[in-house]
């Protein structure tokens, strides 16, 4: 452990930090009514505050360490088949075909889209803006979204097949956070902040409590789209008692070293004393499902991924297309965009098991599943 600026930083590292890492940290951990900052292996220079970074306060709010991407997380779920089943090319190329037509990756592009739910439909936002935005959200419930999101089926120690899943709010996070950082107050750090007990305050933890819901409930409906799909081409039905589901950009009021505190999460999973997660490695790598262990100076917190090693730019500027074919070597995926893709390349990533036994002490692990086959969307 190493105090720093007004909190305590305890780190769970796989390399040292890199200088704007570092100031980055020092920053957020010299703001006001900042407790404790926990940093994860595969914390990550971002916008704002990093990724991989989890901060207690006590009654302030920090909408730059939830993020964008509010409510972004994984899901899970096993089907009743082997996995070598997709050793079939023929299989493979309609599974990747029948997910691009399912699953959306930016929009519907026409009706019917996905209807919200009632609770989401009814639940007001805190602006005419949001609510605007709520009827674009129709169009965008139930897809993808670039980047870092996907869909894999991928193959446990036994050899059953499982699906893993990656998306969040799409367009409404991002609006959430810009619409309530105007509204900020700008603390001694720079960072903008909200006052919990605040009518500002209040309305932030409304939004994000939908923007959460609907990450979530988008999720689903695509789960049950690769379920529907999985079952058409390999006659595989899913096993809905095998779900998992976790997020990893959010906020939310939890008891830690005998107080109430507001724990933020930029890029970090909940762990809690067995509380389930999943944690991916890069496209091509193998993936986690796991189990907290309630470590209190980790503010009950693992990582949620690998983590990038580069920047987008200078992935695309290392790896090569015929570089990321090699990387993705026995993984299906859509080879034409492999141009595209190098910035999602393995290489541009830590090592996830390098991630995993930095964090030993935070997580057990449930099962290590490898990659078979990569949906991706440019």
């Amino acid at each position: 452990m190493t105090a720093a600026g007004s909190g305590l930083t305890t780190s769970w590292l796989v390399e040292p930090l890199s200088r704007e890492v570092a100031l980055a940290v020092e920053r957020l951990a010299a703001s006001d009514d900042v407790v404790r900052v926990a940093l994860m292996p595969d914390v990550h220079l971002a916008s704002e505050v990093c990724v991989g970074t989890v901060v207690a306060t006590r009654r302030l709010l920090y909408p730059g360490a939830v993020g964008g991407d509010i409510g972004c997380g994984m899901c899970a779920m096993r089907f009743d088949c082997a996995a070598d089943a997709l050793a079939d090319e023929a299989l493979a190329a309609r599974l990747l075909t029948g997910l691009s037509q399912a699953i959306p990756v930016v929009r519907f592009s026409r009706p019917p889209a996905p209807r919200l739910p009632g609770e989401l439909a009814e639940q007001p936002l805190s602006s005419p803006a949001l609510e605007r935005a709520r009827r674009e959200s129709l169009l965008q419930l139930g897809t993808l979204g670039r980047g870092n999101h996907f869909v894999e089926l991928q193959s446990d120690e036994e050899g059953r097949l499982w699906v893993m899943l990656h998306s969040g709010s799409r367009a409404m996070g991002p609006l959430v956070r810009d619409h309530h950082l105007r509204g900020a107050q700008r603390t001694k750090s720079g960072l903008g902040a909200l006052d919990a007990e605040s009518e500002a305050g209040r309305a932030y933890l409304a939004d994000v409590d939908w923007a959460l819901r609907y990450a979530d409930h988008s999720r689903r409906a695509m789960l049950t789209a690769v379920g529907s799909l999985v079952a058409d081409v390999l006659g595989a039905p899913a096993e809905a008692d095998t779900l998992i589901a976790c997020h990893h950009n959010a906020v939310r009021a939890e008891e830690h070293f005998g107080e109430r505190l507001l724990v933020h999460r930029k890029g970090a999973i909940a762990a809690a004393e067995g509380e389930p997660g999943i944690i991916p490695g890069s496209m091509g790598t193998p993936s986690y499902h796991v189990i907290g262990r309630g470590v209190a100076e980790a503010l009950g917190s693992s990582s949620h991924g690998a983590g990038r090693r580069y920047g987008r730019g200078e992935a695309a500027r290392r790896i090569t297309a015929r570089a990321m074919e090699r990387q993705l070597e026995g993984v299906w995926f859509d080879h034409r965009l492999a141009p595209r893709l190098r910035d999602e390349a393995p290489g541009a990533y830590k090592d996830i098991d390098d991630v995993m036994r930095a964090q030993r002490e935070l997580t057990r692990v449930v099962r290590r599943l490898r990659p078979i086959l990569s949906y991706k969307g440019v």
